[in-house]
This record gives C-alpha cells, structure tokens and sequence, in this order.
C-alpha cells in the first residue's frame, strides 16, 4: 500500500518560536500561511508541519499523488481506494473521503493508541 508522502503535523503554541528551533535543525520554510497560524518546513527529505491552534494532537500525514517535493505523481493511488482497501481490511474510520468525488480528498483514522493519521490528497 502506498499511501504517498509523509510529514508530521505538530500542534505547537507558538509558531514563531518553533519555526525558530526547526530552522536551527536545518528546515527551511516552503510554504504555508503564518496569518492563518500554520507553516511547512523542509529538510532534505523531512518535513514538517507547524499549526499553532489548528488542532489538539500532532498527526502523522500522508499526502497521496505527491512526492517529497510536493509535485503531483504520474500514477499513485487514489485515496478513495486507499480508504477501501482498509475499510476491507476492518480499519475504523474517523472521518471518511466520499467515495463518489474525484480530486482532493482526505479521511482521518486513529492507530490503536488514539495517534490520528490524516492521509490528505491534494490532487
């Protein structure tokens, strides 16, 4: 199963001062929007995701269609049939995609530990 590329969401209390650490790490911002309180960082094949407020808990991600420069793939499978390949493999599911769009869609699932997973198609 592929699910795409893969980031970490962080829920943080100040943007500005993790986006300060991170980019002592070596991340650089490559895009977001600070007015809305989040920011995207990159470091190599890492990234990272800043959202102060946005959310509760971090969220491991993964963005289906993209690779880890965030440009569209030539084939990748869709989200839609990712949700019912787990769906049949008795995975419970949080929020679901409607499996009659096309396009960007997302569903969000918790592993057994309660750690949300969001898998978030853009394309």
């Amino acid at each position: 199963m592929q699910l795409g590329n893969f980031s970490i969401s962080l829920s943080v209390k100040s943007l500005e001062a993790s986006r300060a650490f991170y980019v002592k790490l070596g991340f650089a911002p490559i895009g977001g929007d600070e007015s809305q309180n989040w920011l995207i960082l990159r470091n190599g094949d890492c990234i990272i995701g800043l959202f102060e407020g946005l959310f509760e808990k971090n969220i491991l991600t993964f963005n289906p269609g993209w690779n880890s420069e965030c440009q569209t793939l030539e084939e990748f499978t869709d989200v839609r049939e990712l949700q019912k390949q787990l769906r049949a493999d008795g995975i419970a599911f949080a929020q679901e995609a409607d499996e009659n769009s096309t396009g960007p869609a997302s569903f969000v699932l918790e592993d057994p530990d309660g750690n949300p997973i969001l898998v978030d198609q853009h394309v």
